[in-house]
């Protein structure tokens, strides 16, 4: 999920492309977390803040230890702050390769290289029909990589689809993560049940259900004014998932061992 800010407290970044939310404070997010049932968090920091990440981190103090996040750093960040923010919670750098992010692919090795040396990940938003053309790339990369929204096909594709193709073989490797979340993103058809991206998030759950992830995406700022409807997302996922247990383990068990959340005790999920 994300989080915004007002802006006399968190300006957007120079010549942003995109405005902040309205209603994505994490006052908003308490009360939409209560409504879902959920607890931990992964904190993903937005485009529209640059490399000013004191939203997400400040969002992250508030959740505490239930909190973990996802930051843009600039290429030449020093290890020191690199440091800083591995105690605060971050575990992954995000690149947003679809237009208004500050970090392009000409920074990807330098800094999955330096975040690497941290335990962080590589967060990957990118349109899935090249994934087939950047995937021994992203295979060699030196920490683990997260793929977004079940490969973010900015045209739903088929399940022969190469770029697909590349996204199955890319979870293979042992190192990769896709979140099967997120499936109005590119829908053409919409709402409820979202058939065209949903056909994706079943088979990358039949396919590697332990390299899945959950994600709520909340406050969803591809659809300003017209969010989805948050409990039917959460509901579309568990039928994806099949069973009980398949969405157990995604949402729980792998979110653990990815952003090293503390153990939980206890059979439940």
């Amino acid at each position: 999920m994300h989080i915004y800010g007002p802006a006399d407290t968190y300006p957007p970044a120079p010549d942003s492309p995109f405005p902040p939310v309205a209603g994505g404070d994490i006052a908003a997010y308490l009360e939409a977390r209560e409504v879902l049932g959920l607890t931990r968090a992964v904190v993903v920091q937005p485009s529209v803040y640059g490399f000013d990440n004191r939203a997400t981190l400040d969002a992250m103090a508030v959740l505490g230890a239930d909190a973990r996040g996802v930051a843009v750093v600039p290429p030449d960040v020093s290890d020191a702050e690199l440091d800083r923010l591995t105690r605060l919670g971050i575990r992954g750098i995000r690149f947003f390769m679809i237009g208004g992010g500050l970090l392009g692919w000409d920074d990807l090795e330098t800094l999955a290289a330096k975040t690497a040396a941290f335990g962080w990940h590589v967060q990957m938003q990118m349109d899935g029909r090249r994934l087939d053309e950047v995937e021994e790339r992203l295979a060699r990369l030196p920490g683990g990589v997260v793929i977004d929204h079940n490969g973010k096909f900015l045209e739903p594709v088929s399940l022969d689809h190469p770029g697909f193709a590349a996204l199955r073989r890319l979870l293979d490797n042992g190192r990769t993560w896709v979140k099967t979340s997120g499936v109005y993103e590119t829908s053409r058809i919409g709402a409820p049940d979202y058939p065209d991206v949903a056909t994706l998030a079943r088979a990358l759950i039949a396919h590697a259900p332990e390299r899945c992830l959950f994600a709520t995406n909340w406050p969803h700022p591809s659809k300003p004014g017209n969010p989805p409807d948050d409990a039917g997302l959460v509901d579309l996922f568990r039928d994806c998932c099949g069973s009980d247990e398949v969405a157990g383990r995604i949402m729980v068990d792998n979110a653990a061992e990815l952003y090293e959340f503390p153990s939980l005790t206890g059979t439940g999920h």
